[in-house]
């Protein structure tokens, strides 16, 4: 187990290692479902159903597996519905809830859209639902000897058990045209993935604020700091937790111990917001520098202004990785 750990951090720090594990995995997932799990029906009324429940709840499941192991859906969402009313919801912020939206859906439509292409390549799902449409009976068993009777049979080709009034070469002829149907609706919705993500990849890294080193710095700062606070947060959360045991305990007074306040944790929780006129590479990094001598009231507005940023701001989208990450919820 801890080794199983230990690959699925390295795959979450990685991003382009974990987006290939995720499509390794799912690919890998279907075609155990496709061979052990998978049986049509062979009934008129179910195959549809059937096959394409197969294809898509998967893929639907998948997505929103995607959204609860995303840090940044979670950072969005918490406290979303108790936050000060002075905080107008514009069509600014709204377009920037977009915008991160899309960034978190982009990521977690890895799994479902490598479920439904190698679904389609297997082509199980799509020839045993096709073989439950009245609509396709007609086109399938057109110019054969058997029309009539490869339509009322239809429903039974996904079986493969022979058929009574239908030779065999007409069956697999249809079943190879399913096949192939199937085939090239999956070789496409490859190709269009894959299309979308170079095109997005370059129209995100053409608009980069910051060079290609820096950004390089960039991430390996958010992975870094990303694995620390966990081992942090467990560490003072042991402290706390034995300072408070040993006072009940011992019937003695608690020992000091400086925790984080409401409003300390609020403010590095918040997604972050690129700025030029700073160098911080996340909100924690902000915070920590931010001068004590300040006045207290010039740190208010500064503070209400830097929250506001993170809600209503848009992040350049080449930065996208400094919020994201996996976790339990």
């Amino acid at each position: 187990m801890d080794k199983f750990k230990t690959v699925l951090n390295i795959a979450n720090q990685q991003t382009n290692l974990g987006i290939g594990m995720v499509a390794l995995l799912t690919a890998g997932g279907e075609q155990i479902f496709s061979s052990v799990v998978f049986k049509c029906p062979c009934s008129q009324e179910l195959n549809f159903v059937y096959g394409i429940v197969f294809l898509l709840v998967p893929a639907l499941a998948l997505l929103l597996l995607g959204y609860i192991i995303s840090k940044k859906t979670w950072k969005l969402l918490t406290g979303l519905c108790c936050r000060r009313k002075e905080r107008s919801c514009g069509w600014r912020k709204l377009f920037a809830t977009g915008t991160i939206l899309f960034q978190i859906s982009t990521t977690a439509l890895v799994a479902p859209s490598s479920w439904i292409a190698v679904a389609l390549l297997n082509g199980n799902y799509f020839e045993c639902a096709m073989t439950g449409v009245n609509a396709s009976k007609a086109r399938l068993c057109a110019g054969k000897p058997s029309a009539e009777q490869c339509q009322k049979e239809l429903f039974r080709f996904p079986c493969g058990r022979a058929i009574s009034g239908v030779p065999d070469a007409d069956k697999d002829d249809v079943l190879l045209t399913l096949r192939a149907q199937s085939q090239i609706m999956g070789w496409l919705l490859i190709a269009s993935i894959m299309l979308s993500n170079l095109l997005l990849g370059c129209m995100a890294r053409c608009a980069s604020p910051i060079s290609y080193l820096q950004l390089k710095f960039w991430r390996m700062y958010a992975q870094e700091e990303s694995c620390m606070i966990d081992s942090f947060s467990a560490k003072h959360a042991k402290e706390l937790a034995e300072r408070n045991l040993k006072s009940f305990f011992n019937r003695t007074p608690p020992e000091d111990i400086q925790t984080p306040s409401n409003k300390d944790w609020e403010k590095i929780s918040s997604l972050y917001k690129f700025s030029n006129k700073d160098h911080y590479y996340s909100t924690l990094h902000r915070y920590v520098e931010r001068k004590p001598e300040v006045d207290d009231s010039l740190m208010r507005m500064a503070s209400m202004k830097s929250v506001d940023s993170d809600h209503g701001g848009i992040n350049p989208p080449v930065l996208g990785f400094v919020d994201e990450g996996q976790i339990g919820v």
